[in-house]
């Protein structure tokens, strides 16, 4: 089973593709996790779970999903994990979840796609970000080969840093950067609701027909690139950026 987080499209397309070329069952979170329900699945098929990279982890929200729920069936456990740049040293934690839960650690995938972390970086081109989705598909076809066959994935590159990308800039990052204090409407509101509805966390609510946030944000960036009139800024960090959703479908 291909479970995944997604907040603007790029892990739920990863993991449409894995479920496609691998004729198996696909499960969003999203209602787990906004609902604080916790998961009891069952499958017969290795896992593979399936998330953005938030400063070199997998996101808290979906480790506290995988960690609350029950996997139970087949016992193998895969992460396949998109990113800007990279995913630091984040098999350490993975490799301790899934000892956690009982489930044997094959490996995490590294896929680079399109970033889409406006509030701090800049979104590419659409032709910048479909180049970027075409290089994917390759490696997401092998990592299917190697699922299927009960290989493990390849261990990601060691780079200089991971440990305290994963480490301590992880902890900084959550503390300073995931909060939704600085989001704010402009005048271009018309109060449809989307972000609202898109919000993992329920931490927005319409008041007066415009966008309130509560304090559990983190920090997905579904509000702000999903708004269709791009009325939802984030302070000033955001303002004049090209906001980013993976809306490609798979091809079977």
């Amino acid at each position: 089973m291909i479970v995944y987080f997604s907040g603007t499209g790029n892990s739920r397309y990863c993991a449409e593709v894995m479920a496609a070329h691998l004729d198996d069952e696909l499960l969003d979170s999203f209602h787990f996790i906004r609902d604080g329900i916790a998961a009891e699945l069952i499958s017969d098929t290795p896992w593979v779970f399936v998330s953005p990279t938030y400063a070199w982890q997998i996101p808290h929200v979906f480790r506290d999903f995988i960690r609350s729920g029950t996997f139970e069936g087949n016992s193998d456990a895969y992460f396949v994990m998109t990113c800007g740049s990279d995913i630091g040293n984040a098999e350490v934690t993975l490799r301790a979840l899934c000892e956690e839960k009982g489930l044997n650690y094959r490996g995490v995938l590294e896929v680079i796609m399109p970033e889409n972390f406006i509030t701090l970086f800049r979104a590419p081109s659409p032709e910048k970000a479909n180049q970027l989705m075409d290089r994917a598909i390759p490696l997401l076809k092998k990592a299917v080969d190697r699922v299927r066959s009960g290989k493990e994935f390849p261990e990601p590159k060691h780079r200089v840093g991971n440990g305290l990308k994963s480490g301590t800039v992880n902890k900084v990052f959550y503390k300073l950067f995931v909060k939704a204090e600085p989001y704010r409407v402009t005048g271009d509101c018309v109060g449809c609701g989307t972000c609202e509805q898109l919000c993992p966390l329920a931490n927005i609510r319409l008041v007066d027909r415009k966008p309130q946030w509560g304090p559990n944000c983190t920090q997905c960036m579904a509000c702000i690139n999903s708004c269709p009139t791009e009325a939802i800024e984030y302070g000033i960090r955001s303002k004049g950026k090209r906001r980013y959703l993976c809306d490609r479908e798979v091809k079977r």
